[in-house]
């Protein structure tokens, strides 16, 4: 168990539990009992990490609003399903292929809803699945919008499902780099062979991506034309569930 971790924890805690107003160090050394040094310390950690902020006239800390931020992109992602569904529908309707909404987890994106196509040859997936998210178009989208640093610890090894995957580091970051530039990404046969997709992100208030929807089929529908033609389409289901979200 890491005690500093706990430490930092609590001091959090605490700090919101005055209500974002300046706190001075003795009084929440006394609260938590802890030593002034020690708290100063932990508290110094979390100012840089931009949890906390000094109030330099009176050397008080107070909580900052990050912690609003970290627990409004939660629920927009525990919501975003609710808010998806009938974009969701629009999207399978007009397009007749599978819809899936995925969520970035690690170097991973998870099913956490889907209408499968009806047509007799689709695409097909299982709800929670943990899926390689260089390999997909709604990981690849999620992808694109994080940090150089986030992209060098989860992508430390890019194995090949198929001929198609990408396995170059430098050559998934252009491509990263690309998806972001134009809003959507796409898979041809990375993943599975002969399936492709298309993907676009959707924001939170914060402008924050917190999911992607997309579509997926045989790529012997889904070619290079047909996949144009439905760009727009699914920007559309992802901006709208965005918009919902409280982008503006």
């Amino acid at each position: 168990m890491d005690k500093t971790l706990l430490k930092g924890l609590a001091l959090l805690e605490a700090l919101a539990g005055h209500g974002g107003k300046p706190v001075p160090i003795p009084v929440l050394a006394q609260q938590l009992g802890l030593t002034k040094s020690n708290a100063h310390r932990t508290l110094q950690t979390l100012a840089h990490a931009g949890y906390a902020t000094l109030d330099e006239t009176t050397g008080s800390y107070r909580s900052t609003f990050k912690l609003f931020e970290l627990g409004a992109r939660q629920m927009a992602q525990i919501d975003v399903r609710q808010f998806a569904s009938s974009h969701m529908r629009v999207l399978a309707d007009f397009t007749k292929e599978t819809v899936h909404l995925s969520v970035l987890d690690g170097a991973h994106v998870v099913y956490v809803d889907q209408i499968e196509s009806l047509q007799p040859v689709r695409a097909h997936s299982i709800l929670g699945t943990h899926v390689p998210a260089y390999c997909m178009a709604t990981g690849k989208i999620l992808l694109a919008y994080q940090s150089e640093d986030y992209l060098e610890r989860y992508l430390t090894n890019l194995v090949a499902h198929t001929a198609s995957t990408i396995t170059d580091l430098a050559e998934l970051k252009a491509q990263l780099a690309r998806a972001a530039i134009n809003g959507y990404a796409i898979n041809r046969g990375e993943w599975e062979e002969g399936v492709g997709g298309i993907a676009a992100p959707i924001f939170d208030a914060f402008r924050s991506p917190v999911a992607a929807i997309g579509i997926s089929g045989p790529l012997e529908r889904l070619s290079v034309k047909r996949m144009k033609e439905l760009t727009s389409t699914v920007l559309d289901a992802a901006n709208g569930i965005s918009r919902v979200l409280g982008v503006r």
